[in-house]
């Protein structure tokens, strides 16, 4: 920073199993570590020492390294964007835990981690849902008990909301707009699945909730249900509460419908071979998405564009055709010659007489965050 050219990535697989893997890039370099990482704070250990070996790593010294960014899935109403980590701020991380019991703990260990190698080094927390905090009441609020919300801050947060900042950026940056003055719908579809309307550069609705389970189906999530089959599974099948949330979590979605996979390239590759399930799980999949974007856009009013990202949105163009398909009315037409065959690049896919733009923009979490870590700690 600040010329925003990476000089290092990488990813550390198998955490606490028997054997971990860190893979990581340095320039065309590759390199692999393969060795027994028990948890994240000692993942993280062990990537700093790669990034500072002096022959293999991409820098001279721990001391080179000016700001620590983090990614925290869950920052709830307390953070409505990117902030310097102090106490009160790990304080806060570790109280919405509850929200985000698979992600925060991870979070924090990585904050206390990274504040032991570098303790005089400025650490800055990057909330998923901060970019969602400007949702207006009636766009975060469930018809429950409002003293529900009082008590425990039960509300729809949101999340990928760095993903859905960065491409919304991107979108009026190639549509040749400001930001504040563009209507935007972003759909981040990857094994976890979102959408965000985006009024004039600020979020006023997602499909995520309370928690990442709510919204379109997903690679193992269910998305959208009626909220009594929990209490009827839990009376017709006996099942627990807490195994309820493994099945709605874990072996719902696209894996759930089509008992194949919940990666979509294997869906995608059944359902042309034939297997029935595998198209419902990717007709489902694509019509739920089709009926956010049509909720949304008469949310927003006038749509400017409609964005693709995510792995999903990015690569599949199977997945986009079939959003895409009957929305004519609603100012979506796509150019499916275009369309087919385009991954991971910037484009416009739509024909030059639809009303809204329908890009494909690949997101970029790590620059976005690299950014906001710059702009607040380093300048």
């Amino acid at each position: 920073m600040p010329s925003e050219q990476r000089q290092a990535r990488g990813l550390l697989e198998r955490i606490g199993e028997d054997q971990s893997r860190l893979t990581y890039t340095l320039g065309e370099t590759k390199k692999i570590i393969d060795e027994k990482v028990a948890d994240h704070g000692q993942g993280l250990k062990l990537i700093v020492k790669a990034l500072t070996d002096r022959e293999n790593g991409g820098l001279k010294d721990i001391s080179e390294i000016g700001a620590v960014g983090h990614r925290v899935v869950h920052g709830g109403e307390a953070f409505s964007e990117t902030v310097i980590i102090d106490d009160h701020v790990q304080k806060a991380v570790e109280d919405h835990i509850q929200l985000a019991p698979l992600h925060n703990p991870p979070n924090l260990l990585g904050i206390v981690v990274a504040k032991e190698l570098l303790p005089t080094v400025p650490q800055v927390a990057v909330f998923d849902t901060a970019f969602h905090q400007t949702m207006p009441a009636h766009a975060f609020m469930y018809a429950i008990p409002y003293e529900l919300y009082e008590n425990y801050r039960v509300r729809r947060y949101g999340f990928h909301g760095t993903s859905h900042r960065y491409v919304a950026a991107r979108a009026a940056k190639l549509l040749g707009q400001k930001l504040e003055e563009t209507n935007i719908i972003t759909a981040h579809l990857g094994n976890g699945a979102s959408l965000a309307a985006i009024k004039n550069g600020t979020c006023i609705d997602t499909s995520m909730g309370l928690t990442p389970l709510e919204g379109v189906a997903m690679g193992t999530r269910s998305g959208d249900i009626d909220p009594a089959i929990i209490p009827f599974l839990a009376k017709a099948k006996d099942m627990k509460v807490a195994d309820i949330d493994t099945m709605l979590n874990k072996k719902s979605g696209v894996l759930g419908v089509s008992g194949i996979s919940n990666d979509m390239r294997a869906i995608e590759k059944a359902a042309d071979d034939g297997n029935q399930r595998a198209a419902l799980a990717l007709n489902m999949f694509c019509y739920r998405i089709k009926k956010y974007v049509g909720a949304y856009t008469a949310a927003i009013g006038n749509v400017h564009a409609l964005v693709f990202t995510a792995g999903i949105g990015e690569n599949s163009d199977t997945v986009r055709n079939l959003v895409c398909e009957n929305l004519e009315p609603l100012g979506y037409s796509i150019d499916t010659q275009k369309n087919n065959g385009a991954r991971g690049v910037e484009l416009d896919i739509a024909t030059p007489q639809s009303r809204s733009r329908i890009l494909i923009i690949p997101t970029n979490e790590e620059l976005m965050i690299a950014q906001d870590t710059y702009a607040l700690a380093c300048k």
